[in-house]
């Protein structure tokens, strides 16, 4: 018994011997170094993905500004070209227009004696307020152009009758004008006015200042046979 328990220790010692030399023997300083460069390179690492990463977050914001901006822009282009056929369209007749201006009413007349308001007298008056700075005209609803035609029909007999766009036109006549209340009127009536004319050959004619007069659009489409 006494020898194997004297065994038993010297092998104990042996172990704890040989253990102490290997630690003895190992460089603490080479693993501490060797981790410290483990980890700088895993941190070199991320760092090479982040900024990667972050480039191509840039990047996107990037193309997404320019998008917004084309998008931004595309927007503008188109809301001022909207704006631009608007008031094309309005120039051309082509939308119904509101505004201040002035409306007058001619109506026949019973007296034999006295001749029948034409479309001659229709365009006088139609002149008259374009002069004057009129900025839609319509006559019976029927909307003035450049274009339009105010022309008489069998005009050689009593079934006279005036055509406007195409459109026959019956008496009372309305010609509403949107424009200075005060210019309007004033081309006329008054030293040379039309209007007074018409009254002095004994035609009935009214005319009405009004703030909000409604002018239809030309509803037919507008072709042109020469201009290309």
């Amino acid at each position: 018994m006494t020898i194997t328990i004297g065994i038993a220790c010297f092998v104990l010692v042996l172990v704890m011997f040989m253990q102490f030399k290997i630690v003895n023997e190992t460089d603490i300083t080479s693993i501490e170094n060797m981790r410290e460069t483990e980890l700088r390179t895993e941190l070199a690492n991320w760092k090479s993905r982040y900024d990667e990463t972050n480039a191509q977050y840039e990047e996107v914001q990037s193309t997404i500004e320019e998008y917004k901006q084309t998008k931004e822009s595309n927007e503008e282009t188109e809301k001022l070209v909207d704006e631009e056929l608007a008031t094309v369209n309005m120039n051309l007749g082509k939308t119904d227009v509101e505004g201040e201006g002035i409306e007058v009413t001619l109506r026949e007349t019973d007296n034999e004696e006295i001749s029948q308001i034409n479309a001659d007298d229709l365009l006088v008056i139609v002149n008259a307020l374009k002069l004057a700075g009129a900025e839609a005209i319509s006559i019976n609803d029927e909307r003035i152009i450049n274009m339009t035609d105010i022309v008489n029909i069998d005009a050689n007999t009593d079934n006279l009758f005036v055509r406007i766009n195409g459109q026959r036109i019956l008496a009372p006549y309305v010609i509403k004008a949107i424009g200075n209340q005060s210019y309007l009127e004033s081309a006329l009536v008054g030293k040379g006015g039309y209007v007074d004319e018409l009254r002095t050959i004994g035609h009935d004619v009214t005319i009405e200042k009004k703030d909000r007069i409604t002018i239809l659009k030309y509803d037919d489409e507008i072709t042109t046979k020469y201009i290309q």
